[in-house]
């Protein structure tokens, strides 16, 4: 089984004791979005989860609970950008997370762990040259410590357009040219691009189009092969394979403009309030009309066959 953590919010860098508890205590429940009533329940045990996806923008308050997921495989996806608080309002300094970044690839192996410099948008203070400059030096850091970087542009959902009115879609030469020289920087740096979601037009400069949260991701992390169930993409352009996210929208407290998994800022305050480390749920506790549904479990580890 594949658990992901951070589809819906960023659960290591808000709530870290709460996630050590659900590892220690084995057991997660996570609502329906759509109907809040419907609540599926994860046994973590460690012997039926193969892989805990991770992504987050500041790893470093989970750090001092590791030993939690010690006995999991893991795969770390740390996002990076070069925005200032106009547009990531309450992400750390961006210098601690690139030192933050090196202790987690020290911790966990440069297999587990990839760099996300993602949404990319272009404005009038974020042109195409500041993002390949801030790239570039982020690159030079990071070499040796990650063999992938993920680059996708920002992409207009409703939700963004009512928290980002002025966001623009990015032109096709800007994205041809930008991945173009995002490939070349990051190979000097001893990375891979991998796209997300952008289709295949970066293959011809060198990109891995292949999916950036894939199997073949977990199954290099892990050095096992993995024999999982069929599932339909997220959308047609996706080639990542998403599965028991335990987190819960509006309850990131990053507040980045671009963010599609916050609707309403007011609500993110209220939820974030009602987190209870000792809480089987991210926001909340069990309510007297839920309907419990205890997902099954079962490992999808091939002990046919190791990767070594």
């Amino acid at each position: 089984m594949i658990i992901n953590t951070g589809q819906r919010t960023d659960i290591p860098a808000f709530y870290p004791e709460w996630l050590a508890n659900r590892f220690k205590e084995q057991i997660v429940c996570v609502r329906n979005p759509f109907n809040p009533d419907q609540v599926s329940r994860y046994r973590l045990s460690p012997d039926m989860v193969d892989v805990v996806g991770f992504c987050s923008k500041n790893p470093a308050p989970f750090f001092k609970y590791m030993d939690a997921v010690k006995d999991y495989g893991q795969y770390w996806f740390v996002t990076i950008t070069s925005y200032g608080r106009d547009i990531e309002p309450n992400v750390p300094d961006k210098h601690k997370i690139l030192d933050d970044f090196k202790t987690l690839s020290k911790m966990v192996g440069i297999n587990s762990i990839g760099w996300r410099y993602d949404p990319i948008l272009i404005n009038d203070r974020y042109t195409v040259e500041y993002h390949l400059k801030a790239f570039e030096q982020m690159a030079s850091v990071l070499s040796g410590y990650t063999e992938t970087v993920v680059i996708s542009f920002i992409d207009l959902y409703e939700k963004v357009k009512r928290n980002f009115s002025e966001a623009r879609s990015v032109s096709r030469e800007d994205k041809h040219f930008l991945g173009k020289e995002m490939v070349r920087i990051a190979n000097s740096y001893g990375m891979v691009v991998k796209p997300c979601g952008e289709g295949q037009f970066l293959a011809e400069y060198g990109a891995d189009c292949s999916g950036c949260m894939t199997i073949a991701t977990y199954e290099k992390a892990i050095g096992q092969k993995l024999i999982v169930p069929n599932k339909k993409p997220a959308r047609k352009e996706c080639a990542c394979y998403l599965s028991g996210d335990i987190g819960a929208y509006d309850s990131c407290g990053h507040l980045c403009r671009y963010c599609y998994a916050n609707n309403d800022i007011e609500a993110v305050k209220r939820n974030m309030k009602h987190n209870d480390p000792h809480s089987p749920f991210l926001i909340g506790n069990y309510k007297e009309d839920d309907v419990i549904h205890d997902v099954k479990m079962e490992s999808y580890i091939d002990n046919q066959l190791s990767f070594f």
